[in-house]
Parts: C-alpha cells; structure tokens; sequence
C-alpha cells in the first residue's frame, strides 16, 4: 500500500509517500538522481520526490504525475487505486485564485441599505499619508439589495418578498453567475431570513450557495460579509480542482490541509478553509518534528521558490481570526504565518540608484536564469554565482525537456552585465559576486524583518528560539538569518527541502467551531459558555464523525478588555480568575501593561476537536566509523562569503553518522536541498538523522567584533 502527502507550491511540487512494496523501491533505486529512499522499521519505506509545479509541455497536474512516476506508470495508463491507501495534499490553487483574481463570479445578497459596506469596510488606511486611496477591488460582481431586516433582539422588522428576490436572482442567473454570497443584518444570531434565501437560490440553480452564519457565525456585519463573498468566489474553483483529483483517484480516501493546520476529507473543502493551506503543512511539519528533537520554542522558517512564510510556537499552534491576504479580508481561524514575496525565485534588479529583490518571482516558468529557460537573475541565481549551489549536486530537471543541470554559465553572464551597469551608474567599482552577495544581504533582511514582527514585536526572546529551517531554499540562507537575529541553534530535519509534504503526513484532522458571545466575563456567564461550548463541540464532531472516545477536545474563550477592539486567547476554564489571570499574563507580555479598571468582555468562544492519525515513525541511525574519525568531503570547491572567497569542503548528508561535526565554512548537500555551514558555526547530526547546526563562540564569548560593538553601541 502507497501513503502519499504531497504540497503543491508555487515553484515546486514535493511528494512524500510511505510505502511497503519492495517493488517500487527496487524500480526507484535505479534512479537515486531523481528519488530519496529511506528505510524504515516493519519494512517501509519513505520515498522523496519534487517535480515542478508547471510543467505544461510534460503533464497537467504535478501531483498527479508525482504519483505516475512512484508507481511507473505512463500518462495515458488509468492509476491502479486499490495500491494506494490515503493522498493527503496541500494546495495553493485557492491562494493563486485570490491573487491573480481568478475565481468565479460572485453575487452578493446584503440588507437593503448596506449595498456599499463591504467597498467601505472599516475605513482602515494602510498608508496614513497617500492623498490618493486605492480600494482592494471587491471579489463579487454585482450586488442584490434584499429589502429584510432584524433587529439586534430578534424582532422582525421586515419580511422579506419572496417573489421580488425570486425575480432578482433569476436575472443575475441568466446572465451566467452561478455563484452567490448571502449576508444579512444579525444573521449570526437570527439566521431565518438568510436560510429562506438560500433555499431559493438552490431551487433557481445557484451551484455554489455561501451563507454568512454558517460560513462565520460571529458578529460584525463586514467581517462576515468578506469572509462570505471570500467563500463564495473561491470554492467553485477549489470543488474542480479536488474532483479533477478525483476523477484521476476514484475510491481513494482524498485529503485536504486546511488553513487552521488540520485535515479535512476532500468533499469537506471549502474556500474559506484553503488560503493558507500549503503553508500551513509547512508549519504542521516544523513543529511536530521540532518536537520529536526535543525543542519546544520554535522559530519556523520555510523558504520557498516564491515566498518565505515564518511562524512562532511556544507550546501551541498560534492562530489569528482576522487576516487579510492578497487584499481579501476574512474572518475564520488560520495558522498566524508572516509571508513575505522573497524566494529563491525572487527577482533581482537594480533600479537606477539602489539594489532590490522581489516582490516578483519568476516562478517555476521561467524560473531564475539557471532554469535554461530565459527567466530574469534571481536570488537562487545570487547563490550560484557565490558558489553556495553547484550544478553538480542539484537535480537535472531543467531545460525544455527537463533533463538539464542548473547553468552556471548564464548567471556569470547576467552577473558581469549587472555590474557593469551598476558600475556605469554610480561608479562604484564592485565585483560580480560582491553585486551578487549584495542583493543576498537585502533578502536576508527581508527575512529577519519578517520574524522580528512574529518574536521581538509580540514579546518574545527569540536568541532562545531554535530556527527550523525548511522548504527548498531555507538550508542556504540559514546561517545568515539566525546571525541577524542573534540566534545560537538551527534545525534541520533530513526531509526539509519537503516539509511542508510531511507535514500533511504528520498532521491530525481537526474541526474549528466558534460562536460569538460579546457579553461581560462574569461567573454568571460560565454555564452559559459551557451549554455553548457542548453545542459547538457536537457541531465539530458532526464533520469528523468519530467515536467521543478517539478525539482531544480543546476549548477556548476570545477576550477583550471593555472599550476596546484587540481580542487575546485564552484557555477556557470554569474558574473565571484562572482566565482573568491567563488574560492578564498574555497582555502584559504582549502589551507591556494591563488595566485592572476595566472589565473583561467575551467576544467569542472557540472549540477544537482532535483526530490523532497515524503518523510516519522516523529511524534512528547507527554510528558504523570510530569516533576519532572525520567524515570526508568529496571536494573542495569555492565559496563567497564574509567578503571573501574561501576553500570549502562539500560533503554528502548521507555520509554523515551520528556525533560527526563540520566547522564552517562547509556545504551540506542533500538530494532535496543544500545546507551553507558559514563561518563561525558548527554542524552536528544526531542519531535520529537530524542536523543541528551551532553558533561557535570565541573565548570572550562572541563570535565576531563586530557583536561586540554591537552590544556596546545603543540601537539604531
């Protein structure tokens, strides 16, 4: 039987797949170029595969072909399903959909009078000082004011006229839209209006019905709205994608990574659900196998072809309920990821007076001038020319037929124009890998930047964090981030240039029910809570249909202090000063104050409930060489950096044993990616295959003088 967890993301497919046919592994060993094989306990195995996300010329979905080429079958041969046991992906077809604004045509159904509230929303104003605004265009087409109204009590005020919506929506039908998003005044509490609506729409022939106070049934009319028109345009071209799966894996149990870090079933998989939900196997991945280390404050770093996402865990998945992503706002829970535009396909240009790098990626077609496919200098482009990737150990996939190594000669090239332009421009006389570790600098602080907003801006030490590092490119910058940052220990799982594949391997099925509240913490309220906490908990269970007895059932209350707008979360308790104090805790570590004067207010409570799966076992190794001897390197090749070049020994990871250490500076390569051990750090593997890599201290206890002025001089 076949496992396989895949990830598809915006550069590269990863396919992870536990199998026990000895079959396929004796097939795939001929090609240890393309596959990582490693053996497990009970005569398993782990296969490692990546494949382009866009490969038109060669197949249509990367997934799909993933799964092909593990089982060896030919594009036009129908995939033998009862060999395969369960596909668990993550996708970022939905997060494509949002920024390319790509998804279906949406109608929305508001309360006659609130045509323009979701254009209006809050009024926030990102830049304070722009004369000029530029609105985020809204996701729905036209808009249907439905003459109906309840009052915050429950009165009805206003029936609707069934006949006149009847005749609206018809003529929205005929004009091709089969989509609708349906957001009512109070509906979160007196939802009978909207149901009436929809069952219309249903027998008028919408496919896709999206109804505020199922899709988030909390109040706050806008917030609601968003997340219902979000909803509404994003989960027609979600429904094709899955079946498009499908209809390639009848009879397969299929699932889906949701946003908020747990499984769902295919059928289950709603837009709303799927915005985050290859980044958030990523984070899945990070923390459970942080765990398995032995580190329980993590720092996660995932750096892909197109973007870096950061995350911060300090015994519990962090979620945010508010986010906005590609200009789209929603209100549902969601892994709190900082993501930021620079990737190892980040595009690197200089712009008449200084050096940029990103926001534009140039993807997987044409990718970064080393794909053989004309595509523009990149930062995996900088890496090349530093001589921190070589050719030599990354795989022969590019070129038109997909059978090429990385062109060294081309970045040269494009480097040598650069700095002559460069050159020409501010006479500033540079070399082509001095440009090239430039631009290296700027994406490297790029990515601090976007961790410092996820530690030191919330309240936390992060040099006591580990850094995990994963996703393609994450081993080659490592070093560079965690000196930034003051960090002392990074992590490496072997399957990193995969994780956020595992990660769906590692992840439980979870369901996420919330219900708003917005009255004052009292002891009063307590019973009330419970009855609502029981009630969202039976909803939850209803999506996972388990037995009460496989599940972990966690329940939480949303806190605010009266008068204001930032809610924290907190553990429910039937105990109210417990959750006063937890409250009180979190806000002076995240605020730096709290305000005894003020009374606590309920916005909403939460329930979470936890299906464990099974998970893959990882094996331990066993040390074969005598301690006092080295591991060797294959060569010695030439690497920029701390300004200079220097001579640098490549080994092999799966050379390493157990108790081997590399003093920088040394490369680590991988079939799934490269390590950079830069000066000043040490690399270390451990008997579960894990590479830890430490910063070396001198005897005054810094690494360098320049963290000794640093500690000395007061911040800029």
């Amino acid at each position: 039987m076949l496992k396989v967890f895949a990830d598809r993301g915006g550069t590269f497919t990863d396919i992870v797949a536990v199998t026990n046919n000895q079959a396929i592994i004796d097939r795939l060993s001929k090609h240890p170029e393309r596959f990582l094989i490693v053996t497990l306990p009970n005569q398993q195995w782990i296969i490692v595969y990546k494949l382009l996300s866009e490969n038109p010329e060669q197949y249509q979905d990367a997934a799909i072909q993933g799964i092909r080429d593990i089982m060896g079958i030919a594009r036009n041969e129908p995939i033998p399903t009862e060999a395969i046991e369960v596909v668990k992906m993550g996708t970022t077809v939905a997060t494509n959909a949002l920024l390319e604004r790509k998804g279906d045509r949406v109608v929305l159904l508001i309360t006659k009078g609130f045509k323009d509230a979701l254009r209006i929303g809050y009024q926030n104003r990102p830049n304070i000082f722009a004369r000029q605004i530029i609105l985020p265009t809204m996701l729905y087409e036209q808009v249907i004011e439905i003459d109906e109204r309840y009052d915050a009590n429950g009165n009805e005020l206003i029936p609707i006229k069934i006949e006149q919506v009847k005749s609206d929506l018809q003529v929205v039908y005929h004009t091709g839209i089969r989509s609708c998003a349906i957001v009512f005044m109070h509906s979160d509490r007196y939802p009978e209006h909207e149901q009436q609506i929809a069952q219309l729409a249903q027998e008028i022939g919408f496919t896709q019905i999206s109804v505020s106070h199922q899709v988030s049934p909390l109040m706050k009319l806008v917030s609601r709205g968003d997340t219902t028109v979000v909803d509404a345009y994003l989960t027609p071209i979600l429904r094709r994608y899955v079946n498009q799966v499908a209809s390639q894996l009848p009879s397969v149990k299929l699932m889906f990574m949701k946003s908020d870090g747990g499984l769902v079933a295919a059928e289950q998989f709603q837009g709303k659900d799927s915005i985050l939900s290859g980044p958030a196997g990523g984070i899945v991945g990070a923390v459970q196998t942080s765990k398995r280390a032995g580190f329980e404050l993590v720092i996660t770093f995932d750096m892909g072809g197109t973007s870096t996402d950061v995350a911060h865990f300090k015994g519990e998945y962090e979620r945010q309920l508010d986010s906005e992503i590609a200009g789209a706002r929603m209100r549902v829970p969601v892994l709190a990821i900082n993501t930021i535009a620079a990737g190892g396909g980040s595009v690197l240009f200089f712009d008449g007076s200084s050096y940029r790098v990103g926001p534009k990626s140039a993807g997987s077609n044409p990718g970064p001038a080393c794909y053989r496919r004309g595509g523009p200098l990149a930062v995996t482009d900088a890496n090349v020319m530093l001589g921190k990737i070589h050719p030599q150990y990354f795989p022969s996939v590019f070129g038109i037929d997909g059978n090429l190594p990385l062109d060294k000669d081309i970045v040269i090239q494009k480097f040598t124009q650069l700095t002559q332009d460069i050159q020409t421009a501010t006479l500033n006389h540079s070399t082509p890998e001095e440009v090239a570790a430039g631009f290296m600098a700027i994406a490297v602080e790029n990515m601090a930047n976007a961790i410092k907003k996820i530690s030191l801006q919330r309240g936390y030490d992060v040099t006591q964090y580990v850094l995990c590092c994963f996703g393609g490119a994450g081993g080659q910058v490592a070093c560079l981030i965690a000196d930034t940052l003051g960090m002392k220990k990074i992590f490496l799982h072997p399957y990193a240039g995969v994780l956020s594949a595992y990660g769906m391997g590692l992840a439980d099925v979870r369901a996420i029910r919330e219900g708003g509240v917005e009255q004052p913490l009292t002891q009063a309220l307590i019973s009330q809570l419970q009855q609502l906490m029981e009630y969202l908990e039976n909803q939850a269970r209803s999506e996972i249909h388990e037995a009460l007895s496989q599940v972990e059932v966690i329940r939480k209350a949303h806190l605010k202090y009266q008068g204001t707008n930032s809610t924290l979360t907190v553990n429910f308790a039937d105990d109210l000063v417990l959750m006063q104090q937890e409250f009180e805790s979190e806000h002076q570590s995240r605020y730096g104050f709290i305000q005894l004067e003020k009374s606590l207010i309920v916005e909403s409570a939460s329930v979470e409930v936890i299906q464990k799966m099974d998970t893959p076992e990882e094996p331990l190794i066993i040390r074969t060489r005598p301690l006092n001897e080295v591991p060797v390197s294959v060569e010695t090749v030439r690497m920029f950096t701390a300004d200079r070049w220097h001579d640098t020994p490549v080994y092999r990871r799966e050379d390493l044993q157990p108790e081997d250490s590399i003093n920088g500076p040394a490369i680590v390569v991988e079939k799934i990616s490269t390590i950079v051990v830069e000066p000043n750090w040490q690399a270390r593997l451990t008997l579960q295959n894990h590479l830890i890599l430490e910063r070396l201290y001198t005897r005054a206890g810094f690494s360098t003088i320049g963290e000794i002025l640093h500690i000395s001089l007061p911040p800029k």
